[in-house]
């Protein structure tokens, strides 16, 4: 599933040719996750202002209106002045004066819908439970200590449910806990100081390395250009189930939480 820094990654590909694009014909596939919203017609002559994320969403500003984009399970976004033919699994298609951004979606998990503004109860319902952003300057170190010291959650499952920390997916939620050398199973409100500040540095620190390495590819992701992410390449335990750790050469393990598998060095990461 593309997270923050596939997602990030996605916006930074598109802002430069996306932004003051004028939008010249909207074409639709197969039904996706939530509707539209809004006649495709309707959007035609509008203008893209700026092309924005909010944890795992794409805002692209129109000066009616936005368009909030996730890519669900599977999905990603090219742009390109030229493309090929449509396919079978291209569900979404945005024609400009400047080129085509199309959304690719195989498992139709992903949505784009049209918004007032960000105060309109459909862009409220999708974005408001979001938690802070990890890589901005609201991420408050005592904000985030008072969040785990609050929750009786597993931190591992905290951490993918993105209420206190937005975009911490499972890949990079195994590879911070490695890095701040805390076992997925532990009960966040057990974390004590030292080790929320590690905790709290490993997320900023994994995250924007992930960002600059194009993210993940895991199976379906690709940016906007078309190509793969670089991060799950150089991972210290995800994947790597019964591998020697990196740093003591005790073999990974991996364990189920909530049906997602999480991986960890029992020598490394302490209860």
């Amino acid at each position: 599933m593309p997270e923050l820094p596939e997602v990030e990654v996605t916006r930074r590909g598109l802002a430069d040719p996306v932004t003051g694009a004028t939008i010249r014909a909207l074409h639709l596939g197969k039904p996706l996750r939530w509707p539209l919203g809004i006649a495709p017609a309707a959007l035609v002559g509008q203008r893209v202002l700026a092309v924005r994320r909010r944890g795992k969403y794409l805002l692209l500003d129109l000066q009616e209106g936005l368009l909030l984009v996730h890519l669900g399970m599977s999905g990603s976004l090219r742009f390109a002045s030229e493309l090929p033919p449509r396919g079978v699994h291209d569900h979404f298609e945005m024609v400009t004066d400047r080129g085509t951004l199309r959304l690719h979606d195989p498992r139709r998990f992903g949505a784009v819908v049209w918004a007032a503004g960000e105060d309109d109860p459909r862009a409220r319902k999708l974005l408001d439970a979001l938690g802070v952003e990890p890589l901005g300057d609201g991420f408050d170190f005592s904000a985030f200590h008072a969040g785990l010291r609050a929750s009786r959650m597993p931190i591992k499952q905290l951490l993918l449910a993105g209420r206190l920390v937005v975009g911490v997916g499972n890949i990079y939620a195994s590879e911070v806990l490695f890095l701040a050398r805390i076992r997925p199973t532990t009960r966040a409100s057990r974390i004590g100081e030292q080790r929320a500040r590690r905790l709290h540095a490993a997320i900023r620190e994994v995250l924007a390395r992930a960002v600059q390495q194009g993210g993940s590819t895991l199976r379906d992701f690709h940016g906007p250009d078309g190509g793969s992410g670089h991060f799950q390449t150089q991972t210290h335990v995800y994947g790597r189930e019964g591998l020697p750790c990196t740093v003591c050469g005790t073999p990974v393990q991996m364990l189920r939480q909530g049906q997602r598998s999480s991986y960890f060095c029992p020598h490394c990461q302490r209860p």
